[in-house]
C-alpha cells in the first residue's frame, strides 16, 4: 500500500511541476510553449553573425548588450523546412541548463510569439508514445487550450549534451 501511495504522490509532483505559465510561440502550423521563468526576454531579429562549422539550425550568434549569445533556429532543429523571415519572426532568449549544472544564455529564432498562457495541471496530458524509437524526451506534455493542443517544451533536453557543446563554444 505504502508503494502504492508513493506512486500517486510521484504522479501529482510531475503533474504539479508542469503546471505554470508558458511563453507560447509559433512554428509552422504548431504551438508549442516553454517555462516563463528560462524566458529572459522576447527581441526582434537583429544581425546573426554565423559561425563556419556547426550545424544548419545554429545560426550563429548575436551581440546583445554587449554580451555574445548562440542563436538557434528552431524550426532546422525539428525538422521543420526553413522559411523566410517576416516582421513577426522573433528570437526568444532563455536561459538553458547544460549537463554541467551552468546556465547558458540561448536564443531560438521562432516564426511568431503567441501569448502568455498559464496551463492547469489538469489540463496537461502526457506526452504520446510514438515507438520505443523515437526520443520524446524533450517534450513535457500536451497542454489543452480551449479546442487547441500546444506542445510544452523542456528546453534543456531540446537541445542534447553533444549540441549544448557545439553552442556553448560558438559563443
Amino acid at each position: 500500500m505504502e508503494a502504492f501511495v508513493k506512486t500517486i504522490d510521484s504522479g501529482v509532483k510531475v503533474m504539479a511541476d508542469r503546471e505554470g505559465k508558458y511563453l507560447t510561440f509559433a512554428l509552422a502550423a504548431e504551438e508549442y510553449g516553454i517555462g516563463i521563468r528560462k524566458v529572459k526576454e522576447i527581441i526582434g531579429l537583429m544581425a546573426i553573425t554565423m559561425i563556419p562549422q556547426t550545424p544548419a539550425y545554429v545560426k550563429g550568434v548575436i551581440n546583445l548588450r554587449g554580451k555574445v549569445i548562440p542563436v538557434l533556429d528552431l524550426r532546422l532543429k525539428f525538422g521543420i523546412e526553413e522559411m523566410d523571415y517576416t516582421d513577426r519572426t522573433c528570437i526568444i532568449v532563455m536561459e538553458v541548463m547544460t549537463n554541467n549544472g551552468k546556465v547558458l544564455l540561448t536564443g531560438i529564432v521562432v516564426d511568431a510569439v503567441s501569448e502568455v498562457l498559464n496551463v492547469k495541471a489538469a489540463d496537461i496530458e502526457d506526452t504520446p508514445t510514438f515507438g520505443a524509437t523515437m526520443n520524446m524526451d524533450y517534450i513535457l506534455g500536451m497542454a489543452k487550450a480551449g479546442d487547441a493542443v500546444k506542445i510544452l517544451l523542456d528546453i534543456d533536453k531540446v537541445i542534447s549534451a553533444e549540441e549544448m557543446a557545439i553552442v556553448q563554444e560558438a559563443a
